[in-house]
């Protein structure tokens, strides 16, 4: 049985009870809790949580700040809210960036960290001033969703009913949750975070991911953790857990098996 618990003031979050270590899933900037959908749907029996972070779906309604620091605020709130006590962080690009503030402040319970085509600790030299702006606007219409999807988030095909759940998962935000991100948040330098970690961590990297390349998470991620394995999913781009769901499922089981 799957609960979904609103408790203001907290962000809204699925908690399907299982199998430990939970796996807390956190999404990319326009995705939401079902972003990972298709990957707990293969993690039968596994004790999981989702989060609609502060401002986006379910959350929209909550007000701000929408800034990293109270995501990951947020985050550590709604796993003490669902009695979780021993715990892997699974961050998916922005939502990846949360996750090693979160790991930085070494709590109790847990045990790693996966890094899903995260927003590295370090911005890369891309992340200008005039590139943050543009995509600032990606989500000001159905047809900028749309085409940032098709033509830069994925490297493959996708079902036309994913497809869909991505354009309104996208739309569903408050204008100041979805200028955070670009805004501030992508070029925020935490390398002093990220080299607080204690815990092991998984790298995963879409082989032809065009928002967070390879070389990016080779170079400005991977130096500043201390532990960390990585691995590259061969064929997909950005959106890992919609476009490679099985061996994405595949490579958490193995870094993170159930008890």
């Amino acid at each position: 049985m799957m609960t979904t618990t609103q408790q203001s003031p907290l962000p809204v979050y699925d908690h399907r009870p299982g199998t430990g270590p939970t796996l807390v899933f956190l999404h990319y900037w326009g995705g939401s809790a079902r972003t990972w959908d298709l990957v707990v749907g293969r993690l039968a029996g596994r004790d999981t949580l989702t989060v609609d972070f502060r401002g986006w779906s379910r959350s929209s309604t909550l007000a701000g700040p929408y800034a990293l620091r109270q995501f990951a605020d947020d985050t550590l709130a709604i796993i003490a809210d669902a009695g979780v006590a021993d715990y892997v962080l699974v961050g998916h690009s922005m939502g990846g960036k949360v996750a090693q503030l979160v790991a930085a402040t070494r709590p109790a319970g847990l045990r790693g960290i996966v890094l899903v085509g995260s927003a590295p600790a370090k911005p890369a030299s891309g992340i200008t001033p005039e590139y943050r702006e543009g995509l600032s606007h990606a989500y000001d219409s159905d047809e900028s969703v749309a085409g940032a999807r098709d033509h830069i988030l994925t490297a493959t095909e996708l079902p036309e009913q994913i497809k869909s759940r991505i354009a309104t998962d996208s739309r569903a935000s408050t204008d100041a949750a979805r200028t955070e991100w670009p805004l501030r948040g992508i070029a925020e330098d935490i390398r002093e975070h990220t080299r607080m970690i204690s815990v092991p961590a998984l790298v995963v990297a879409g082989e032809n991911d065009q928002v967070e390349t390879v070389d990016v998470l080779v170079d400005h991620l991977m130096p500043y953790l201390a532990d960390a394995e990585y691995t590259v999913i061969p064929k997909t781009g950005h959106l890992i857990p919609l476009e490679a769901a099985a061996a994405l499922a595949d490579a958490i089981t193995a870094f993170a098996p159930a008890a």
